[in-house]
Parts: C-alpha cells; structure tokens; sequence
C-alpha cells in the first residue's frame, strides 16, 4: 500500500526570494517523495535575482520559476504551510500543520546577505523534510 506524499506550501509576501528558495530546496532534497508549492500574499513581477543567483552556486535552479498568488486551494490541497513572514494574509485551515519560518527578507540585499539566509533555509528544510518523512 502506497502512502500520499506530503505536500509542503511556502508562503511569503513576494513569492520571490525566501520561498522560492525553500521550495528549491525542498524539489532538489525530497526530489519525487513529495510535493512542493509556493507562493505569496502580494506576489512580485519576477524572482529576485539574487537569490535565483546564490541558488544557483550550489547548483540549484530556480529561475525558471514564477511568483504566485497564494490561494485558498494551495492551502487546503497542502499538509504543511510554511509561512515567512506573510503574516494574517495566510489563510488558517484545521489539520494542517503550520510553522511560521522568522527569517531576514534577502529582498535588496547583496549575495552575502542572501547566501546567510540560502544556508539557514536549507537547514530548515532538511529539518522539516525528516519530520515529514517518517
């Protein structure tokens, strides 16, 4: 008996710095063991080019990606939502579980800054991907 794979939804304001990151951390380390969303409250036009940048030193690449707008089916069809920093714009649903990511928005920042926040994401990221595989 096969069991669902879990679904993650990251959620940030502009879809297009810290979730995008997470969600290519999350393709790149879960790879077909589960499903991955992202998107954000007030998406921006376009990933941020820096953190497309600092991905792709470590060989992940997440340009071809798009911001989204968060919507309610993202969120029900989710099992987790990761929220950083979107606040009470993340619609709460019973049954899922949430976590509320405190992380530094790598928006305007140069690549050192967002290589810190790159490096703490992924750390996240294999932490919740443990849990969610047991």
């Amino acid at each position: 008996m096969s069991q669902k794979k879990p679904t993650v939804l990251f959620v940030c304001v502009h879809n297009a710095g810290r979730s995008q990151m997470a969600a290519g951390f999350m393709r790149e380390i879960g790879g077909d063991r589960v499903e991955v969303l992202s998107a954000g409250s007030a998406p921006k036009d376009s990933i941020n080019p820096v953190a497309v940048a600092a991905m792709a030193e470590i060989g992940i690449d997440i340009a071809n990606q798009e911001p989204k707008f968060l919507t309610t089916e993202a969120v029900i069809e989710s099992d987790a939502v990761i929220t950083m920093g979107c606040g009470d714009a993340c619609p709460f649903y019973p049954g899922k579980r949430y976590e509320d990511w405190v992380l530094e928005d790598p928006a305007g920042q140069d690549i050192d800054f967002v290589r810190k926040v790159r490096d703490e994401i992924k750390g996240r990221v294999e932490s919740l991907l443990a849990e969610l595989l047991v």
